[in-house]
């Protein structure tokens, strides 16, 4: 099968959905497949790009990590594109990618998918904190309605968003397909070296945070969480890995709660070299988001034994089972502290919940997940294809 990807976001940019392409795309090659890339271009340099086609873009005022394709640009693509003979669209993003998206189908005359990553819903009030709730919400909705019933189908990350979706009204047809867990997330860190690297002591209790540093990710709660438990635990460290456009408020909020030796920015870790160590130095693994629509670090933290502490909203209930690697926990400072104070304490059963985390994260591999993708595809083409066999058919 031959597949063109569009999206408005990838490496350079790191976040959940640049990484959920790698993966998805990684693993359709080795299942014999070819894919295309349509994405911005950062202007930056990047790892080996001969399956990506870069378009020019401009800056996005509310957020300048990302960058808008010039769609003028995109169309000029299209005799390209049309070589290509690609069987099936799909779309990352909701934006330029969408749209593109959208009309490369009607040109191309190939059916286009197109799967929800973010809970917009969930997300708006941060980027646009001047448009009143009641007036972002409907528009949000409306908006997504449409577009799931602009393509031929839609791919959820999670049940939970897809009953959201149904909530809305959108009956596209649909499957839940997570993003897979890349099989060296099993591969054993060196969490003794991710300490040393990093000063930290090797007895000291860590709990870790890793992804986007950003307001919907709830990290604030985070750091008030650690300041309970450093009533108990005087030296506890919270380690934070990633970058994002929260991270000046958090180092002001961790200042302001007494923090400033108990939380470690490190920044983005290359999760090639760095991301299992850090993973597999940590204690616990630290969660509150109430925005996610998988969770997909949940289950890398686990994948590397380190059990998890975690509110179960949206896209993690999908993920979490309590006492199967983690401790599901409501957003409380005071039961959330409580629960990382027992494991930090707990040694045994701290390794015990985290031995059955590495079991049940084995289920989530990114093979398993690319052959339920392709099983969707191949559905979809289906569909695509009977209209016109049936016309076929008539004029026999």
């Amino acid at each position: 099968m031959n597949i063109l990807f569009v999206s408005d976001v990838y490496f350079p940019r790191i976040n959940g959905v640049s990484t959920s392409i790698r993966t998805l795309r990684r693993e359709l090659v080795k299942l014999g497949h070819q894919v295309h890339l349509i994405a911005p271009d950062y202007q930056m340099p990047s790892d080996e790009e001969s399956w990506i086609t870069r378009l020019p873009s401009r800056y996005l005022f509310l957020d300048p990590e990302d960058r808008m394709m010039k769609i003028r640009h995109a169309r000029k693509k299209l005799e390209s594109l049309r070589a290509g003979r690609f069987d099936l669209i799909h779309v990352h993003t909701p934006f330029v990618a969408h749209y593109f998206g959208k009309w490369l189908s009607k040109e191309l005359d190939v059916p286009c998918i197109e799967t929800y990553h973010t809970y917009f819903e969930g997300y708006l009030h941060y980027y646009v904190p001047f448009l009143p709730r009641w007036l972002s919400v409907p528009v949000v909705r409306r908006i997504s309605r449409r577009q799931c019933h602009q393509v031929d189908g839609i791919v959820l990350p999670s049940q939970h968003i897809l009953d959201i979706l149904r909530q809305y009204g959108v009956q596209s047809p649909s499957a839940v397909i997570p993003t897979g867990i890349e099989p060296e997330r099993f591969m054993a860190g060196d969490g003794l070296g991710f300490r040393a690297r990093f000063g930290i002591p090797a007895q000291r209790s860590i709990m870790l945070y890793v992804g986007r540093v950003a307001h919907e990710k709830n990290i604030g709660f985070l750091l008030q969480m650690t300041a309970k438990v450093k009533r108990e635990i005087p030296d506890v460290l919270l380690c934070i890995a990633g970058e994002g456009p929260a991270l000046k408020h958090l180092r002001i909020e961790s200042d302001r709660l007494g923090l400033s030796g108990n939380v470690q920015f490190v920044g983005y870790l290359d999760r090639v070299t760095e991301l299992n160590d850090c993973y597999r130095a940590a204690d616990v693994f630290v969660f509150a988001s109430r925005t996610e629509t998988q969770g997909l670090v949940l289950l890398e933290a686990m994948a590397q034994g380190t059990p998890v502490v975690s509110t179960a909203e949206l896209g993690t209930k999908s993920v979490l089972e309590n006492g199967i690697g983690a401790a599901v926990v409501r957003e409380d400072v005071n039961a959330f502290s409580a629960k990382a104070i027992e494991l930090l304490r707990n040694q045994t059963y701290r390794r015990d919940l985290g031995a059955r985390g590495q079991h049940y994260a084995q289920q989530w591999s990114a093979e398993s997940m690319a052959q339920r993708m392709l099983d969707f595809y191949q559905e979809i083409i289906v569909k695509k294809e009977q209209p016109f066999l049936q016309r076929c058919n008539q004029l026999a």
